[in-house]
């Protein structure tokens, strides 16, 4: 997928990996439209690229569309990478009792209701584009699982459910979007420097990267963007869970 004078939608897109991956994006020519709960740094991370901001909950069918018609005048859309997420600690039967089960909804609705209601508004889009290859290709969809949604550890109850949700629709997806040239991947990453695991304390960002092998770091943003750009540029990756870990299995605790 070429992304030069495309238009890409990126969910999430106020920072982290989602601000990684606008940047990456809009540095190989793309035009994009940056999604964000968060207004505000929605419209810092599309002014720093020179792309448009929308704001809005990835849930809700009407504010993914205007987001979709804020990107339709950038040009075509041949990318939608939904990085949006959350990811509230909780155990299924705590000190305070059982686990909350409005939490463990929200979890489910933002991160695979979420990214489910952007894949299937995103591929109408792109079914109404020309192809770009031979191949026949019309646009690329990206999304977000984690690591956890294969090995999801005490008090990821909800998190690893939803994530699971995420890498179990993949293929089903690719699948079916074939026929119109459309490509579904999912990128599963593991311990990654985001907003996520910024406030942590010190000895428990130290413990996250004991566990990791090679690198024997925190995965980087930018990591993921580069891998984003990787699956974009080859058209045989679709309907796959890319593991970007660095070998990392997660211990249960």
């Amino acid at each position: 997928m070429e992304m030069a004078g495309a238009a890409a939608l990126v969910t999430g897109g106020g920072s982290g990996l989602g601000a990684a991956t606008a940047a990456a994006l809009a540095a190989a020519g793309a035009k994009v439209c940056v999604f964000d709960l968060n207004a505000e740094a929605a419209q810092a991370v599309a002014a720093r690229i020179g792309g448009v901001a929308a704001a809005g909950d990835v849930a809700d069918a009407a504010a993914v569309a205007a987001a979709l018609d804020a990107a339709a005048p950038l040009g075509p859309l041949r990318l939608a990478v939904s990085c949006a997420g959350i990811a509230p600690p909780a155990r299924v039967v705590g000190r305070q009792g059982p686990h909350d089960l409005a939490l463990f909804e929200k979890v489910l609705r933002v991160n695979l209701t979420g990214t489910f209601n952007v894949m299937r508004l995103a591929a109408e889009r792109m079914q109404a584009n020309d192809a770009t290859s031979p191949d026949g290709e019309r646009g690329v969809i990206v999304n977000t699982a984690s690591i956890a949604g294969y090995e999801g550890q005490v008090g990821q109850c909800a998190y690893a459910a939803s994530k699971a949700g995420v890498i179990g629709l993949t293929l089903p997806a690719a699948r079916e979007l074939a026929k119109t040239g459309i490509r579904v991947v999912t990128i599963a990453p593991g311990l990654m420097e985001t907003p996520m695991l910024a406030g942590l304390p010190e000895p428990a960002r130290e413990a996250l990267v004991k566990l990791t092998l090679f690198p024997h770091r925190l995965g980087l943003a930018e990591d993921y963007a580069r891998l984003v750009l990787a699956i974009c540029g080859n058209p045989m990756l679709n309907g796959e869970t890319i593991r970007l870990d660095g070998a990392l299995r997660l211990p249960p605790a």
